[in-house]
């Protein structure tokens, strides 16, 4: 039977259990009961006739969730939120009476919402800092590996390979930060009541203001925030969702830029992704090493940044207090953004545990071109030496030219430096000397370290050991 209906992809292969075990009925649901019982009790710690027996029965119901009667009594009913009011009551017949009191679907959908918004993000947080830790040991090993760096996609000042991790790391350093924030400033709705005005609850305690006040922060506290949205309509504001997609598909575009990094890389020999021993890369061309990985990243990155845009309509289309247009919408977005965003982490982490390095490529690579390079500081040697700067600088012009041309038109190997030391004008250079290619990275080993030591070291210090989140990916 499993096999005969559409499976989320998200669920069956790429997110971990964890992430999907998050937003599934069972801690939905539990989670919407879990709410009842933290009203209840706080209505009854504010003065409402509410029984020790009655909490004690509701407590004891939370995780026993009666599935297929909730689906007969939604079929019936149309309201899903009423549906599992009458199926807690039926196991709980003592307390029926006062589930739901004073609270609209909101309270328990929208509250539901925003706790597991909250762990998601959490265990977003520390996929993120496991990748960030992964990434910053491969930083720090090819601190001073010199290679290529590219502008336009063309050869360019060199590089090491440390220095351009270094940039795949800023970016999920700037993700955490948005995390991070995120988690701070998220609130509970609490009990706002049917418009947000918590008039309901205003008539419970007969008008007294203090008391539905005091009813608002218990039941956030029981929630584990510090406080509540200080205004909602029927819904937390949609802004919320904004912020939170806005972050999941910033971390989705800085998983993307460096996974397209690693398969340019990739078509270049100089790095590799992991590739397993029995792993095949083509159906048809056994000797290929396609880096999969990578381009899952991509995949994955570019759905989970196209969520963001159905946030941002739901946000812009909610008319006045609410509408209900919102619901199936997030019903999709919300999870499934996290799920993809989990994925996207989990196969990061994993490739970053086991990039490949040819570092004899990248030399080839880099010394392919490192004679246009070496041309500045060939000229100011010849300068010292008593060259006429302008005169110099038209020789190695022409010369270049040439060269390229020998390399692009004739397919040959690059020969500038044979041309330019043949060159009567630059018999005083020493060749060999400005061929070093340390001498071209500039401070990029320097950066390395400085970056990991300012930047990194302190969220390491911060969150700590987190090798325990590694998992093993199922495709």
């Amino acid at each position: 039977m499993a096999h005969e209906y559409y499976e989320n992809p998200l669920i069956s292969r790429y997110a971990s259990r964890s992430m999907a075990r998050l937003w599934s009925d069972q801690r939905k649901f539990s989670t919407w009961r879990q709410l009842w019982v933290w009203l209840a009790q706080s209505e009854q710690e504010l003065g409402l006739s509410i029984t020790d027996q009655q909490l004690a029965e509701l407590e004891s119901h939370i995780e026993t969730i009666d599935f297929a009667a909730a689906a007969d009594y939604e079929r019936r009913l149309r309201h899903d939120v009423m549906a599992h009011v009458h199926a807690y009551a039926d196991d709980c017949p003592t307390a029926r009476g006062i589930i739901h009191w004073g609270a609209t679907s909101c309270f328990v959908t929208d509250n539901t919402d925003l706790l597991l918004l909250r762990e998601a993000l959490q265990q977003i947080r520390d996929r993120l800092v496991c990748v960030i830790d992964t990434l910053a040991g491969f930083a720090s090993a090819q601190r001073d590996v010199a290679c290529l760096a590219y502008t336009h996609l063309q050869p360019a000042q060199p590089t090491t390979v440390g220095k351009r991790a270094c940039l795949w790391l800023h970016d999920l350093v700037s993700d955490l930060a948005d995390v991070e924030f995120r988690l701070d400033h998220l609130k509970a709705r609490s009990t706002k009541g049917t418009t947000g005005t918590q008039a309901s609850f205003l008539e419970l305690f007969e008008g007294d203001h203090q008391k539905v006040r005091q009813l608002e922060r218990r039941v956030a506290e029981k929630m584990g925030f510090s406080d509540s949205y200080p205004v909602t309509g029927q819904t937390y504001s949609r802004k919320v969702d904004t912020q939170i997609l806005d972050l999941l598909s910033g971390i989705a575009q800085s998983a993307h830029k460096a996974a397209s990094d690693l398969r340019l890389l990739a078509n270049r020999k100089e790095m590799e992704e992991p590739f397993g021993k029995d792993q095949i890369g083509s159906s048809a061309m056994a000797y290929k090493r396609n880096p999969m990985r990578s381009e899952r990243i991509c995949s994955l990155a570019r759905y989970a940044m196209s969520l963001q845009s159905s946030a941002a309509n739901t946000l812009a289309t909610q008319w006045m207090e609410r509408t209900l247009d919102d619901s199936a919408n997030r019903r999709l977005v919300l999870p499934q953004a996290f799920l993809a965003v989990d994925a996207i982490l989990l196969i990061y982490q994993n490739v970053t545990s086991g990039l490949v390095v040819y570092p004899r490529v990248i030399d080839r690579n880099l010394r392919e071109e490192l004679p246009f390079m070496a041309t500045e500081n060939i000229l100011m040697a010849a300068v010292a030496a008593g060259g006429d700067r302008q005169d110099l600088h038209e020789r190695i012009r022409q010369h270049s030219q040439a060269a390229s041309q020998q390399v692009k038109g004739e397919g040959q190997a690059n020969d500038l430096l044979d041309r330019l030391a043949a060159d009567e004008a630059f018999s005083n250079v020493d060749f060999a000397a400005t061929l070093n290619v340390l001498d071209y990275v500039g401070r990029a080993p320097q950066q390395v370290d400085d970056f990991l030591a300012e930047v990194i070291d302190p969220i390491r210090a911060k969150y700590g050991p987190i090798g325990e989140l590694n998992e093993d990916l199922r495709v």
